[in-house]
């Protein structure tokens, strides 16, 4: 049995359901009707919502989602259902629809899918990294602790209004398949959200902590100085910015914080480097991407700075598990090697030779899809502090947080903002400014990266919202970066931009 990158044991009350003889019933019917693979997944995502505001709880709402899907391949076509009758007859009527999908489906395919190899795993498991399950912590508790925080951000200075959130999800799945392997999981995973709120006459304006999403458990909230140090810090942020003179638009160096580069590693790195949105299978919904297959190898992504992994075995990663919706143990790649594309995200019907493990659907009802990894911008081992970036800038801004974003369709021309941003002149900080985008293509701006910060800069940011596929999947994903330099790069002003006089 494999181990677990944590002491936490697997639910029993999942434990108990009739895992293996359901998977059994299934997997033998399919293989009757002339399944060449076959693979059935049964799944209970738990999740809970609790939003306060102002010091009283807004709403808690908790959902389960429990059933299981029988996919399959006959002559090298897809077949998939799926139900949430958790019985041995449903077991085999599931089987039964998955092939009759792919009998029906065969004549309108006119490609075959193959599947790239993948040894076997019998009965292994595996629990993501975390202390406390926040499923077993009561709901007052839970409840206290987020109208605490709004309570001390509405006591601090000029805030108006404030308003927290938290997001939990506690995951299981079981997975089989015909050549043997027999897989369980169990991930735990938050997402928290605080925010102050305050005016200065005409503006109207808000602060978000830079606490990320983590796949950690209660103890992230219960007990982190982050938490704790943002409360204390936020009244004081938003006043600052609510007086910050706007911004002058220009060329300026930026020094990014990893608080809001992460993003952009997401929208240019991340999403432009799925094999199947390279290839054209998002263009109906959400795009292509400019790093198509005959470019791999050869593509100057950035400068040679610039090296990014994919990686889904990474502690508290939001991506991270122990094997993919396909079973495939989980690894890590290089994406960008020295500024030079290298390699894709892949799943077994799109890997040529041995698929990275980025298969994942986000419930029962839904089929399995390339997902995106851990996609992390690596430090650099001898790099300076984050001060140390800023003291290589003569003109420049510092720019912390992640807020608005957008980028076209093949992931190339992007703007984004942030929660804030600091004129740098001389290699100090003088204070906020207001209204401020960033703009580039996604090689100019990572071909302007001119130094990386070392290990100390380092931060795992990420969010549970990345949306994919048709009908629409939401999967979380984390993306670590250090702080980093980049020079010449355009900044707009958002205010002039809008019109706004």
């Amino acid at each position: 049995m494999a181990a677990s990158p944590s002491s936490a044991r697997l639910d029993h009350t999942f434990l108990e359901l009739p895992l293996h003889r359901l998977a059994d019933t299934a997997l033998s019917r399919a293989y009757d009707l002339g399944a060449d693979h076959a693979d059935f997944r049964l799944e209970r995502v738990r999740s809970q919502h609790l939003s306060a505001r102002d010091g009283a709880l807004q709403g808690s709402q908790e959902d389960a989602d429990l059933g299981f899907a029988v996919r399959v391949l006959v002559d090298g076509v897809w077949g998939f259902a799926a139900t949430t009758d958790i019985s041995r007859d449903a077991a085999i009527t599931t089987a039964e629809a998955a092939v009759r999908a792919a009998q029906v489906s065969a004549p309108m395919c006119s490609t075959r899918v193959s599947l790239a190899p993948e040894p076997a795993y019998p009965d292994v498991t595996w629990v993501s990294a975390y202390a406390v399950d926040p499923f077993e912590i009561s709901l007052s508790d839970k409840s206290a602790l987020v109208c605490d925080w709004t309570s001390r951000l509405l006591a601090g200075a000029g805030v108006e209004h404030a308003a927290a959130s938290v997001e939990l999800v506690h995951e299981n799945k079981f997975y089989a398949d015909l050549s043997g392997t027999r897989i369980t999981q169990q991930r735990i995973r938050l997402e928290p959200h605080i925010e102050a709120f305050g005016s200065y006459g005409d503006l109207f304006d808000s602060m978000v902590a830079l606490v990320p999403a983590a796949g950690r458990g209660w103890e992230y909230l219960s007990d982190n100085d982050l938490v704790d140090s943002e409360l204390d810090r936020l009244p004081h942020l938003l006043a600052d910015k609510l007086r910050a003179p706007s911004v002058a638009a220009g060329s300026y160096d930026l020094v990014i914080d990893p608080t809001n580069l992460w993003l952009t590693i997401h929208e240019s790195i991340g999403h432009a480097t799925e094999l199947d949105r390279a290839l054209g299978y998002e263009a109906n919904y959400a795009g292509t991407s400019f790093a198509t297959p005959n470019h791999l190898g050869t593509l100057v992504y950035g400068s040679p700075l610039m090296n990014v992994t994919g990686d889904r075995t990474v502690d508290h990663g939001l991506a991270s598990v122990g094997y993919d919706d396909e079973g495939v143990e989980a690894q890590s790649w290089d994406i960008v090697k020295n500024g030079i594309f290298v390699g894709y995200q892949l799943d077994r019907s799109m890997a040529t030779s041995r698929s990275n493990g980025c298969a994942y659907a986000d419930s029962p009802g839904h089929f399995p899809i390339q997902r995106m990894a851990n996609v992390s911008l690596q430090p650099d081992p001898h790099g300076p502090d984050t001060d140390g970036l800023i003291a290589q800038v003569e003109r420049g801004l510092y720019i912390v947080g992640d807020k608005s974003w957008s980028i076209d369709m093949q992931r190339y021309n992007f703007q984004f903002t942030g929660q804030r941003a600091y004129l740098i002149r001389d290699g100090e900080l003088e204070g906020q400014v207001r209204d401020f985008a960033y703009q580039s293509t996604t090689t100019d701006f990572w071909g302007s990266m001119s130094a990386v910060g070392g290990p100390q800069t380092y931060v795992l940011g990420g969010a549970f919202n990345c949306g994919k596929a048709q009908p629409g999947q939401v999967a979380a994903v984390s993306h670590g970066c250090p702080s980093a330099l980049f020079r010449d790069v355009r900044v707009l002003n958002t205010a002039a931009e809008g019109g706004a006089s």
